[in-house]
């Protein structure tokens, strides 16, 4: 009966050190030192106001963290040159020139215009570890970014079509 005890109090602290460490892991911010998000996120809305603002699709995404399925989105194999901004706020995220057809059915892009521009943050849902890829200025969910892109940096930004919006180059001069 001892050895029963002694092996449910190693279970019992294992499961506290795994619950300790996950919470401690998932809280952590990436952001390369920048600001923390609060003070990042300047375009801070109520979710009343973001639901009256955005589409269904467009507030499912970007503040529920939904995901669109793969090969539906406007923008996953589309490829005239512009830039990619934030459907929420306008700010700009993405340029043509980075964005590749990575096969996942999703726009990818090997990388962003400023890393100031995106705050990326832990994310263990669906009992995996990605790294969510949301828009600095107003916290909108974009995507996730993988380390399987192409070089030099072997990023893949993976990022939804229904939460950024295309400006054609010819609007920018």
């Amino acid at each position: 009966m001892k050895h029963l005890y002694k092996i449910f109090f190693l279970y019992l602290l294992v499961v506290v050190l795994a619950e300790s460490h996950f919470s401690q892991t998932q809280n952590r911010s990436k952001t390369d030192g920048r600001k923390g998000e609060a003070e990042l996120m300047k375009e801070l809305k109520s979710e009343k106001e973001w639901k009256k603002l955005l589409s269904p699709e467009e507030y499912n995404v970007l503040r529920e963290k939904g995901t669109e399925r793969a090969f539906t989105g406007k923008y996953w194999n589309f490829f005239e040159k512009g830039i990619y901004k934030c459907a929420a706020c306008g700010q700009i995220l993405f340029d043509s020139e980075t964005k590749y057809d990575a096969g996942c059915g999703w726009p990818s892009f090997s990388d962003a215009v400023s890393n100031k521009n995106l705050l990326l943050k832990d994310d263990f849902s669906f009992g995996m570890h990605r790294i969510e890829v949301m828009c600095s200025n107003c916290g909108g969910h974009l995507g996730h970014v993988f380390d399987d892109g192409p070089k030099p940096l072997g990023k893949r930004y993976c990022i939804n079509s229904v939460s950024i919006k295309f400006d054609n180059i010819k609007n920018n001069k």
